[in-house]
């Protein structure tokens, strides 16, 4: 605990504040009315600070007053009950980017108390060519929408429009710029392609892209070299963003994969942070503290590398990570047709059981098909097989694990749901100790109902802020309820340079969560996913009340977050 505070305290001292903040509104005078009082809380600021009690004052969307809110009046007056009140927490990780189009409330996250869904794991909503909205098109499976947007932003200011409770914010993903331009060829981009990739991030950047986003295991993410990472990350380095990665490897090369990350950053001369931080396969577990040495020694350097976590054992992707990235070269129907060819057949079952460097197998990572859940199905026929494990299913058809995944792709037409269940619990709690590690869900924020049933998500999606705050922090006492907060709101505002969030200072944006740090707890497992988590009384998001008691009041405030490259004059002069 000591050492916690005093590395969150150190960062202080170098100039690194744990919230950023826009210019406050005038200074209110004694008496002065605002919309909002949250009077009788533990006050939390975000910074790691210890509580203090005390209230907020909020007035046209912002805080305009912290601690003694005794001389100020409103219209409306919430009572905390001496619950502890912090800012909104952020999902660092966020794939909310079609359930939000289905049901704007974010329910799942908004019950643990996110105001904030940050989007563009490697893959973003944007920037997209006719090619690729109609493969998007065809690829909708529970959920169905039109694509009536073409860039990152335009999607974003689409979610604003629809309605949403939270906030979104998102990386532009490096995987998208390379479809947009290559398709799914595994080859170099030429020198024209990569400036066409490059001026596809400088948009996104002048949209208000926080940055590159990559997720290097999967086809055609794979097929990227260092050199072309290196070119969009400095794009959007020119612009004030970063890099956020799942590295090119978890698992067998997790080290290198490390390297490379901050290699870029180092090259680039900005921020970088590895997406859920973990050493995949039991023979791995021993990496994860040289993983964390590496990160400490580079931040060290004055490199500004962090991470973000799930607090869980288990990675939920799909049975691609289980297959070479060769064999899905030229994108889903090119991956189908090659598993139907006998002779290819046979080869990816060989390289599927033997253990390699050369590319990231999670099948042996989970070192057996009872560590392998099947979770989600495209293929009504195939739901049944929903929450089984691959051993279970491999038995009731008759066939090896390797014969049946590549059978449920081709019959699926998908990349198949599934969790991997890849790391250890004291490996988990380690890398959630680390005072630069952050949270983020890696699923989609939706509710126990409608399309959301026909499909089982990894239990992060209902439980993963909350099992942070309560199992680890306070059952456990990994650290306290402050230390919690910090990591979930004023750290993820800083390292993704997001002005007036993850802070309740007289000018930060009124995104604000009232809890029970005694009580908080999640309720979500493997076999009953689809289970809200408790503890969180009250949200306003952007100062409108859109939990109340734990409900969801019908309010739709959210707002895109943009980043520091935001440049409206820009897309004005372009769109003339």
């Amino acid at each position: 605990m000591f050492l916690l505070k005093a590395l969150a305290l150190a960062s202080l001292v170098l100039g690194l504040s744990h919230c950023t903040k826009s210019p406050p509104p005038a200074p209110a005078a004694t008496g002065e009315s605002a919309d909002l009082l949250i009077i009788n809380g533990q006050l939390h600021d975000g910074r790691g600070s210890l509580p203090v009690a005390g209230g907020l004052a909020i007035r046209e969307g912002h805080v305009v007053a912290f601690g003694d809110v005794s001389g100020w009046h409103a219209a409306r007056t919430v009572d905390a009950g001496g619950l502890a009140v912090a800012p909104g927490f952020i999902n660092t990780l966020s794939w909310a980017t079609e359930s939000l189009i289905q049901d704007g409330r974010s329910l799942s996250d908004l019950r643990q108390g996110v105001t904030l869904e940050v989007m563009g794991e490697g893959n973003s909503m944007g920037p997209l060519n006719a090619e690729m909205k109609a493969q998007a098109l065809k690829r909708q499976s529970d959920i169905h929408y039109d694509i009536d947007w073409t860039t990152l932003g335009e999607y974003l200011d689409h979610l604003v429009r629809r309605g949403i409770a939270t906030n979104v914010a998102s990386f532009v993903g490096a995987t998208t710029v390379r479809i947009h331009e290559l398709g799914y060829a595994n080859r170099p981009p030429t020198a024209e392609e990569l400036a066409r990739m490059q001026a596809l991030v400088a948009q996104a950047m002048d949209e208000g892209a926080l940055g590159v986003g990559a997720s290097l295991i999967y086809a055609p993410a794979a097929y990227a070299k260092t050199e072309e990472l290196t070119a969009l990350v400095q794009t959007a380095a020119n612009s004030g963003g970063g890099y956020i990665a799942h590295l090119r490897s978890e698992g067998n090369r997790l080290l290198e994969a490390l390297d490379e990350l901050i290699s870029i950053a180092r090259a680039t001369h900005t921020w970088a942070e590895v997406y859920h931080l973990k050493a995949a396969g039991a023979q791995n577990w021993p990496k994860m503290q040289q993983a964390i040495d590496k990160i400490t020694a580079a931040r060290a350097s004055g490199l500004a590398i962090s991470a973000d976590m799930y607090a869980y054992t288990a990675g939920a992707t799909g049975l691609d990570a289980a297959m070479p990235p060769w064999v899905q070269e030229g994108g889903l129907d090119a991956w189908i047709k090659r598993l139907k060819d006998p002779k290819i057949r046979n080869r990816v079952l060989q390289e599927m059981r033997t253990p390699s460097n050369d590319w990231e197998n999670l099948y042996l990572g989970a070192g057996s098909p009872d560590n392998v859940l099947l979770i989600g199905f495209d293929n009504p026929a195939l739901k049944p097989l929903t929450g089984k494990t691959l051993t279970a299913v491999a038995k009731l058809r008759g066939k090896s694990p390797e014969e049946t995944m590549l059978d449920l792709v081709i019959e699926d037409h998908s990349r198949v749901g599934t969790a991997y269940f890849l790391m250890s619990e004291d490996n988990v709690r380690l890398g959630l100790m680390q005072p630069w590690v952050s949270l983020g869900s890696d699923e989609a924020s939706q509710a126990p109902e409608g399309p959301f049933l026909l499909s089982n998500p990894h239990p992060r999606a209902y439980g993963n802020f909350a099992r942070f705050i309560g199992h680890y922090g306070r059952d456990e006492k990994r650290f306290d309820t402050a230390e919690a907060v910090r990591r979930l709101s004023g750290q993820p505002a800083r390292n993704f340079h997001l002005q007036g969030r993850g802070c309740l200072d007289a000018g930060c944006a009124a995104d604000v969560v009232i809890f029970d740090a005694n009580t908080i707890v999640d309720h979500a497992t493997f076999d009953q996913p689809q289970q809200f988590a408790t503890g969180v009384r009250d949200v306003f998001v952007n100062g409108i009340e859109v939990l109340h008691n734990g409900e969801h009041t019908g309010e739709m405030p959210g707002q895109v977050v943009r980043g520091p490259g935001y440049r409206p004059a820009a897309l004005a002069a372009n769109a003339r």
